[in-house]
């Protein structure tokens, strides 16, 4: 990017593994002075109470967000301290109440906003934050310890818990079968008519093993980053006898500007 004129104000990079000899061959070759991150560490050390640390403003850039490309080329956006908080502040609160004794697992990719927002807000909020085991497969087993009553995640991977528990409930066959049915739709419409989320009846009968797939705990559920099928969207709240909100944002806007629930 500098050798091509994109990047003309970097001047320095800092990487946390050590650098090899072609890379930083390759940084001065175009300008730019690279570090590892321990020679900041020492370079730290050695100058410490020399100099004082400024003081960030609400208008500091903590970090640049690349977005995904799909109208191409990845914008680095600038997010300020103010946009992480505003989002934290004034979007996500008015929806969830957690306590700090709540945990919320952290898994999804942290450089999309949806991610960097939430572990914002847990960290706001004084919720424990969880972080998986880095393999997906096994999402369920960290649900299982950390019991987390937050749980986010994006519509093509609620849309596959959502096949995986409606092919279960519907190979059901006889009492089980009947009752599972008579639950859905009994859930189902008092959703629609409540909303009411819970039924001390038919969660306990049929949907508190559902519950447990993902801990037991979940108070709340967030989906983003694209639309979501009604329909998922509708049996997973009954499932998981919890709302469900959907996020609307942009890099840009510092991950959620919008979430609505029914």
């Amino acid at each position: 990017m500098k050798k091509e004129g994109f990047a003309h104000s970097i001047k320095f990079l800092v990487t946390f593994d050590e650098p090899t000899p072609a890379q930083f061959t390759t940084c001065e070759s175009v300008g730019i002075k690279l570090y590892s991150f321990k020679q900041v560490i020492e370079s730290g050390e050695a100058t410490q109470g020399a100099e004082a640390f400024k003081k960030c403003t609400p208008n500091d850039c903590p970090l640049f967000s690349y977005t995904s490309g799909t109208t191409g080329d990845s914008k680095g956006v600038k997010l300020t301290h103010r946009n992480l908080l505003s989002s934290c502040i004034t979007v996500i609160p008015e929806m969830i109440n957690l306590a700090p004794g709540d945990a919320y697992i952290s898994y999804l990719p942290f450089p999309h906003s949806f991610e960097q927002c939430l572990s914002f807000f847990a960290v706001m909020m004084g919720v424990k934050v969880g972080f998986y085991q880095g393999d997906p497969l096994k999402l369920t087993e960290d649900c299982g310890m950390l019991k987390p009553a937050l749980f986010p995640s994006v519509p093509r991977l609620f849309t596959r818990i959502y096949a995986k528990i409606k092919e279960r409930l519907d190979g059901l066959t006889g009492c089980k079968g009947w009752l599972a049915q008579k639950a859905i739709a009994t859930k189902i419409h008092s959703l629609r008519t409540g909303p009411f989320y819970t039924d001390g009846c038919y969660d306990k009968l049929v949907f508190r093993k559902v519950a447990n797939l993902l801990g037991g705990d979940v108070k709340y559920m967030i989906t983003a980053s694209a639309p979501i099928d009604p329909t998922v969207l509708e049996f997973l709240k009954i499932c998981f006898c919890c709302p469900m909100l959907e996020g609307y944002g942009l890099t840009e806007t510092s991950g959620g500007s919008a979430f609505t629930w029914t």
